[in-house]
């Protein structure tokens, strides 16, 4: 969903707390400058950590890629 503030209503509120509310609900604020002009703030989505994998890379791995074949 997503909240649609007129400037006006955007001033009323300060910055900090208007950020704080995005990242905390994870919902976009669209803030309507004038009739033509709007702008988005929008939450990044947080990324799950990736997955580690048990095992070793054994030496002299990437000369032996690149090894010219005879």
């Amino acid at each position: 969903m997503e909240r649609t503030l007129t400037i006006d209503e955007a001033k009323a509120v300060p910055l900090e707390v208007l950020l704080k509310q995005v990242a905390s609900t994870h919902e976009a604020i669209r803030i309507v400058l004038d009739d033509k002009d709007e702008v988005d703030i929008t939450p990044t989505p947080t990324l799950k950590p990736l997955i580690t994998f048990e095992g070793y890379v054994p030496d002299g791995w990437k000369d032996a890629i690149y090894e010219p074949k005879r």
